[in-house]
């Protein structure tokens, strides 16, 4: 299993990856943890890239809290598109052409782009975004985007949780021996701690986009690619 951080519209930096990624005939599942928009300049190519690889079976795209934030302005504009726009959506918004917007435009023009972004996104990008899964399991492995509650198991976690995080997450250990895989927290390295390991090594502000791989006999190995 090949776990992968977020990539926040770093469409170069994920063709870097995936070069080495699919040299490789060793990975029966390829994760990405959510968060592929905002922040970076490309997050129409980095979904574009996605909604392609989706179609392999290996290959599973969860929700991250960005998508979710990015969903949220489309459905409501103007009651909160202000905070998506904060958080990196103009970002997004430049990359489908969509420029010249203020976080503090009034409503009306806050409804007019979120149907400029609508109508730009499409049906098939916004249809493949709405249905990403929160978590990925694979034995005594969960992937999922930003944490979970410890003391309850993986099948009864909310949601919100695994796409937001969770107070107590990385602070108490589960007691159960599964291991959370995650991203949204930006670590400087790679490395497991008490039941976790965080993939995030902040694309969009490192130039570095990593991943994990996972083997059976409890192996760990870092991928990366570099600007």
């Amino acid at each position: 299993m090949c776990v992968i951080g977020d990539v926040h519209g770093c469409a170069m930096l994920l063709d870097r990856l995936m070069e080495k990624i699919e040299s490789r005939d060793d990975l029966e599942e390829i994760i990405f943890v959510g968060d592929y928009v905002d922040r970076g300049d490309d997050s129409r190519g980095v979904i574009d890239r996605l909604v392609e690889r989706d179609r392999d079976a290996r290959v599973t795209c969860l929700m991250g809290n960005h998508e979710d934030m990015m969903l949220t302005f489309l459905d409501d504009p103007a009651g909160s598109g202000r905070r998506w726009l904060r958080f990196g959506g103009l970002q997004t918004l430049a990359s489908f052409g969509i420029t010249g917007v203020a976080e503090s435009a009034p409503d009306d023009e806050m409804t007019a782009v979120g149907e400029a972004f609508r109508e730009a996104l499409g049906s098939e990008r916004d249809d493949w975004l709405r249905n990403r899964p929160v978590q990925h399991r694979n034995g005594n492995v969960a992937v999922v985007h930003a944490g979970a509650a410890p003391a309850l198991p993986m099948e009864a976690q909310n949601p919100g949780h695994l796409i937001w995080g969770h107070p107590t997450f990385g602070r108490t250990p589960r007691s159960d021996g599964v291991w959370v895989v995650h991203g949204h927290t930006i670590v400087s390295a790679i490395e497991p701690h008490e039941g976790v390991i965080g993939v995030d090594t902040g694309a969009y502000a490192t130039g570095r986009l990593s991943g994990v791989i996972l083997s059976p006999d409890g192996g760990l190995e870092v991928v990366e690619a570099v600007e």
